[in-house]
């Protein structure tokens, strides 16, 4: 999968999601289109239950959706094998959760590399990836620590570190910085912003108003549908 600069990186036509739970239907997402270009910084944003970490599911394919077309840097997901879909996550999709999922008994540095070694990538290139994405982050001081001894700004960078260290064509953020403080989110943001300055294209969901105004454009969820897609 390969797309130009500028280039439209995914598309969303007409995406529904329903849940089916003792016969109720629950419309969690209802006819959603939108586009993320590559390079750009987009944030989903809308109050809880609005569909936001649905939508970032299906963009994250770890859901399918009910209806509609996902298209990935011009190929339909739709008709990839769970095998396939699998290979996309984990070569061209970077997650940042806001729990961070980091493994408690494994270093930083090993946090960062695990992701790399389902790749089959040589041992010296996933090292040389591992402490570049650790510097971009400013956390090579911490590379030998475990995820315990750290403060829950730094599990953050982190978890950007994994995101980034494959070098992906867009990073998911959900929520990440639902579990931080002020200070430490707006820390994030500030590194979210620089990976975005870089090249990266960056999708993140969001319930703040204030983290949402550090994307190009907002897209506002409600009730599953999206009300308003504006430059911020």
């Amino acid at each position: 999968m390969a797309s130009t600069p500028g280039s439209t990186l995914i598309r969303l036509e007409g995406i529904q999601k329903v849940f089916l739970t003792d016969e109720l239907e629950t419309h969690a997402l209802a006819d959603v289109n939108f586009e993320i270009a590559k390079g750009e910084y987009v944030a989903i944003s809308g109050p809880s239950g609005c569909g936001k970490t649905t939508l970032l599911s299906i963009l994250g394919l770890l859901d399918t959706p009910t209806g509609g077309e996902y298209t990935l840097a011009g190929e339909g997901v739709a008709r990839l094998t769970p095998l396939e879909r699998a290979r996309v996550r984990n070569r061209q999709i970077g997650f940042i959760f806001q729990a961070f999922n980091l493994i408690g008994d494994l270093t930083v540095a090993e946090n960062v590399e695990l992701p790399l070694t389902y790749r089959q990538m040589p041992e010296s290139e996933r090292k040389d990836r591992v402490a570049a994405a650790l510097a971009r982050v400013e956390m090579s001081h911490r590379a030998k620590h475990f995820p315990g001894q750290l403060s829950g700004g730094q599990q953050q960078r982190v978890a950007v570190a994994r995101a980034v260290a494959g070098d992906p064509a867009i990073l998911l953020a959900d929520e990440p910085t639902g579990n931080l403080d002020s200070r430490n989110g707006e820390s994030v943001m500030t590194l979210l912003r620089e990976l975005h300055a870089n090249g990266s294209t960056i999708c993140m969901v969001t319930h703040d108003v204030r983290y949402a105004e550090h994307a190009d454009r907002e897209v506002r969820l409600f009730d599953g549908r999206v009300v308003e897609s504006a430059t911020v």
